[in-house]
């Protein structure tokens, strides 16, 4: 049935093609893989070395490699999840009304917003104590829990930038309208003001996970057994091997980019979903 009319709104609708999952196709991973891990291996078969297949020596260090790895996310989900309790708090003090807990939250925000990761933490890791004395007893401080608190830092900084942003993005209308109805200061952000800010922090938010993510190969650095540290280790066991660097370095390369990219995929989604206008 052909439909002939100059009122767009009487055309029929067309239902969009589905999007694939999360937006990820095997051509994305396909040649980074094949460049990052098979390539060097191609030009390994062309030395006159007698020593072990590239590909061969990986899969056999893959498994410490993939622990390393969950130690990072580990690292990762747990400065996010101390860093989004402590930013948010100092978010909604950056709009309290009082001036002292205002400022003092602002001048808190920008200096650890505006300060570089890796010096937080090093600042975490050689100024906090090796140990903690509670009672006459000794509790020892591990070093990756200094990573998560040096991590948080930064973090904390930004979901306070973002707690602060949302807030301010809503129409002045919602706090009049709260407090014709007789609401506290209080009653209008737990009960109106946070819930619609929800879908306007969550997509920045996701983000800042994924930049966090990656952040943690920095505390390979400060000696702390993640994948990098265990990656180096690895290569040092193999005789470091110049022909092992690319397929291992591309390995930790390519965990990275499958974790953080479904989620950067995923963000894209939530922010056509509660795109919000005004």
């Amino acid at each position: 049935m052909t439909w002939k009319t100059d009122l767009p709104v009487m055309l029929p609708v067309t239902k969009p093609e589905p999007e694939p999952f999360l937006g990820l196709k095997a051509w994305h991973i396909l040649p980074v893989a094949l460049f990052a891990i098979l390539g060097p291996s191609l030009g390994f078969a062309q030395t006159e070395d007698g020593g072990q297949n590239p590909l061969v020596v990986l899969m056999n260090w893959a498994p410490l490699l993939l622990q390393g790895f969950v130690f990072n996310l580990v690292i990762s989900v747990s400065a996010m999840a101390l860093g989004t309790v402590v930013g948010a708090l100092l978010g909604l003090g950056q709009i309290s009304l009082i001036p002292v807990v205002r400022g003092g939250s602002w001048f808190v925000t920008q200096f650890f917003r505006n300060a570089p990761w890796l010096v937080l933490l090093f600042f975490a890791m050689f100024l906090l104590p090796f140990e903690i004395s509670v009672l006459g007893l000794k509790i020892p401080f591990p070093d990756w829990l200094k990573a998560i608190l040096g991590l948080s830092l930064p973090v904390m900084a930004n979901v306070s930038e973002i707690v602060r942003g949302a807030v301010r993005s809503l129409p002045s209308g919602q706090w009049e309208a709260a407090e014709s109805l007789a609401y506290t200061r209080m009653q209008t952000l737990w009960l109106i003001i946070l819930p619609q800010c929800v879908k306007r922090m969550l997509p920045p938010w996701m983000n800042l996970y994924s930049i966090l993510t990656m952040a943690t190969v920095l505390a390979s650095i400060v000696g702390v057994s993640e994948v990098m540290t265990l990656t180096g280790q690895a290569l040092a066991s193999e005789g470091g091997r110049p022909e092992l660097l690319a397929p291992f370095y591309g390995f930790v390369l390519l965990l990275f980019f499958i974790y953080c990219y479904p989620i950067a995929r995923f963000t894209v989604r939530l922010e056509k979903k509660f795109a919000v206008i005004g």
